[in-house]
Parts: structure tokens; C-alpha cells; sequence
């Protein structure tokens, strides 16, 4: 099961939000390793004959269990260090969050 949450929208509060994303943000998530499986953070980069995108950047958050899931976000670690330090370089009102179970295709 992962979890994506693509910063959503252009956040002008911080103009380097991927800089910030993956030097500031990402450290924070150290402790977090017994729930989360995997974390990654992406962020666009200049493709030609592609239309702008639409975000400054995606994460995805992948659990094994659901119980993983709300032990992360119940987490100390999670209130007191990732969420806070989530308005520093995202627009939340624009946050869009997505569930999803993968299925490898190929």
C-alpha cells in the first residue's frame, strides 16, 4: 500500500521547495523507518514536447499494513516533526492525497 502527496500547486513561499523537500523534510523521516516501507520524493525536471507540470513535486509514503499507516501518522515523529514542517514548503490547501495498492504490469 503506498500513499502519495503530491505538494500540490506552486508554493511561492518557498522557491526552492524541492531543495527544501529533499535536504530539510526527507531527513526528518529517520525515525519513521519502522513503519514506513519506502519514501521517495519527486520532483519534475525539464522534458521537452511536455506541458509545465501541474506540481512542485510527489511523495509516496509505501506501508506494509494499514496498521504501519496509522502508527506513522499517529507517530510523535509525525505530529510533532513531519507535519509541522510540512507548511514550510507546501501549499496545503491545494495537497492532494491518493490510496492506492500497486500492481506491477511489467
Amino acid at each position: 500500500m503506498s500513499e502519495s502527496t503530491p505538494p500540490a500547486g506552486r508554493d511561492r513561499r518557498c522557491s526552492t521547495a524541492g531543495h527544501y523537500h529533499r535536504n530539510r523534510h526527507a531527513p526528518l523521516f529517520a525515525e519513521a523507518r519502522r513503519y514506513v516501507k519506502k519514501y521517495t520524493v519527486s520532483h519534475p525536471v525539464p522534458a521537452d514536447g511536455y506541458p509545465s507540470p501541474g506540481y512542485d513535486g510527489l511523495t509516496e509514503i509505501w506501508f506494509e499494513t494499514w496498521a504501519d499507516h496509522d502508527a506513522f501518522f499517529g507517530s510523535k515523529n509525525y505530529k510533532e516533526l513531519l507535519n509541522p514542517d510540512e507548511s514550510k514548503f507546501i501549499d496545503l490547501d491545494s495537497v492532494v492525497v491518493m490510496v492506492t495498492k500497486e500492481k506491477v504490469v511489467i
